[in-house]
């Protein structure tokens, strides 16, 4: 049985994260949604909101689950016999990043492999920052998050940027 992980800091998942996971939940029979605790961002959501909200958006697809890690991703992957990377591609940019990422963790465990997903196209412009920033400035976020959580960033947005 081939288990894949998704990682990310989503924060938050779009519907182009979402796109990809379900996906990969087709390809693979197990996809953990890795969700990175980085000690050196500070993101909108803390970790645990973050694997509620994700939670919450794949609660129907049952070969997914949900966990946080810190370290480095080779190191969670032995830890839960991970083989495979998936990684979710919007634009050549995004690639080359990705690519150098793929080859050092090839470097750090060359059994473990990397897989590339290519966004739908109506995906391709989102990320969480645009989504963040989007919000911030009272714009529509509909259609560019799961509408389970749309509501969940908005009021985040209003708790952390406009205090009254």
């Amino acid at each position: 049985m081939k288990t894949a992980v998704y990682p990310g800091s989503f924060d938050p998942i779009t519907n182009g994260h979402l796109d990809i996971i379900n996906r990969a939940s087709k390809v693979f029979d197990h996809l953990i949604v890795g969700v990175l605790i980085n000690p050196e961002k500070q993101g909108l959501f803390n970790i645990e909101e973050r694997v509620k909200l994700i939670q919450k958006v794949v609660k129907d697809i049952p070969n997914v689950k949900v966990e946080s890690f810190s370290g480095l991703l080779i190191d969670f992957m032995k830890k839960n016999d991970i083989q495979v990377i998936v990684k979710g591609l919007r634009a050549v940019s995004d690639f080359e990043y990705e690519f150098q990422m793929s080859l050092m963790n090839k470097k750090l465990d060359s059994d473990k492999e990397t897989v590339f997903m290519m966004t739908s196209a109506m995906n391709s412009y989102l990320s969480s920052s645009s989504v963040k920033q989007v919000a911030m400035f009272g714009g529509c976020i509909k259609g560019l998050v799961p509408e389970e959580i749309r509501f969940d960033i908005i009021n985040k947005i209003n708790r952390v940027y406009k205090k009254c």
